[in-house]
């Protein structure tokens, strides 16, 4: 099966589970449901839960459901992030992946409550995973929530943005990077291996998807990323490109390219994995300025 296949199977039954809704619509708020569901489609390029299934791949995936879990759980965390993302109190942004926000579609508290209530999806589908494996299921709620919470998970790398200077690859490290990791250490251990040796890769590609984010902040138009941009600039938040200037940013970027494929641990599926990371790397290279 493939992998898109996989995970968007996999979440569709996640929110379905969520929502809550079987039987009797009538018992859960209807547009709660309808926001939770909004706040994941379209599925965009699914990065994340498809480097954690790749992963696992690599490593055997001997714990199919298990990782599909995994992945869907960090997927759930990631679109959670995009809708408090969203808020005015932070980006205020209009439009996501072509489609008005959360908060305008909905309203800005069922914005919040749908962030809220993805996160604990996640958590709870992982849980449901206990009975199987209850280890390795105990295991991945505390590398998901390490990855999530302070010091160093998403929520440390948005905090960053208050403070009044800024540790640029602290910042992009937690913001950025830390799901990246969660997705390459998740996969490996929900198929039994050791989480620690795929920080590395996970790291590198998180912040060289940061680099190229800047990038693309500071380069493309609106039309063709689907979101706002310039909102670096508008916000004065921290970039690559303030700091290193557009050139710099791009050697960045291909410096922390350079070594990812080199940060792979040993695996059944090295070759097969080392492949995705260079697909992925040209696709995150950008090719051109397109901004009008």
């Amino acid at each position: 099966m493939e992998l898109s296949t996989r995970i968007d199977k996999a979440m569709t039954a996640a929110i379905a589970q969520a929502q809550g809704a079987a039987g009797n619509p009538d018992a859960v708020p209807g547009r709660l449901a309808a926001a939770l569901n909004y706040a994941v489609t379209p599925g965009g390029a699914r990065i994340r839960p498809t480097i954690c299934l790749s992963v696992a791949l690599a490593c055997g995936d001997d714990r199919p459901d298990l990782a599909e879990r995994a992945a869907v759980a960090l997927e759930l965390i990631h679109c959670a992030s995009l809708v408090h993302d969203d808020l005015p109190a932070f980006d205020n942004a209009s439009f996501r992946r072509g489609k008005p926000t959360i908060h305008l579609a909905f309203s800005e508290p069922l914005a919040v409550l749908t962030g809220d209530s993805l996160i604990i999806a996640g958590f709870d589908l992982l849980g449901g995973a206990a009975p199987a494996d209850a280890l390795r299921a105990l295991r991945l709620v505390q590398l998901l929530a390490r990855h999530t919470g302070m010091p160093h998970g998403i929520c440390a790398g948005q905090a960053w943005e208050s403070e009044p200077r800024v540790d640029l690859r602290a910042y992009h490290r937690a913001k950025t990077a830390a799901l990246f990791v969660a997705a390459t250490q998740m996969g490996a251990l929900a198929a039994g291996h050791e989480p620690d040796p795929w920080e590395e890769l996970g790291a590198r590609i998180g912040e060289a998807f940061q680099v190229a984010d800047d990038l693309r902040d500071a380069l493309y138009d609106e039309n063709t990323l689907g979101k706002p941009v310039g909102q670096d600039v508008a916000y004065a938040r921290p970039s690559a490109v303030e700091e290193l200037g557009v050139q710099g940013a791009v050697k960045r970027l291909h410096d922390i390219l350079g070594g990812a494929i080199a940060s792979i641990p040993s695996c059944p599926g090295e070759a097969r994995l080392a492949q995705l990371v260079r697909v992925y790397a040209e696709r995150m290279t950008p090719v051109a300025p397109v901004r009008a």
